[in-house]
């Protein structure tokens, strides 16, 4: 089923060759990049007595242009459509990071945020470069019942 939503999704729209990744590279210093994925998203091992989807994402890599929090968003409404868009602006968020606790620390990279939607959970991440502009975004989107997995592995226990 994912493979065929995947085929006949005009946004990704995979090469014949394409299943359940797909890449492109529209410019040099520019790239997308698709998955649909068994695992989890935190990682471990996928059900494979359910042999279901648990993890899209896509990646955005433009050297040329910032990617914001809004690209993405709008990455993820064009390639999922108003529905799950709306799940995704609706969900409440987690948690975000960095905290104000580690901003103080000068080589953090990453910014990130965790939400869930009546549907899904949803991550993304920007990644900064040393000129402190982003480079790198990527969103997945997850069942909501590996959240969990995810908390312990993005925020450390105290």
């Amino acid at each position: 089923m994912a493979e065929s939503w995947i085929r006949n999704n005009p946004t990704l729209s995979p090469a014949p060759n394409e299943r359940l990744s797909i890449n492109r590279t529209p410019s040099p210093g520019q790239r997308f990049s698709f998955q649909a994925s068994l695992f989890p998203v935190a990682g471990g091992m996928p059900d494979n007595a359910r042999r279901i989807i648990r993890t899209e994402r896509f990646t955005l890599v433009d050297h040329a242009n910032d990617i914001t929090v809004d690209r993405l968003e709008e990455s993820l409404r064009l390639i999922y459509g108003p529905q799950i868009f709306n799940d995704y602006r609706q969900g409440q968020i987690l948690f975000e990071y960095p905290t104000d606790q580690a901003t103080e620390n000068p080589n953090l990279t990453l910014v990130g945020a965790v939400r869930s939607g009546e549907r899904f959970a949803y991550w993304y991440e920007l990644a900064y470069g040393e000129s402190g502009t982003p480079y790198l975004g990527r969103m997945a989107v997850f069942l909501k019942e590996d959240l969990p997995m995810l908390r312990e592995r993005l925020v450390p226990t105290r």
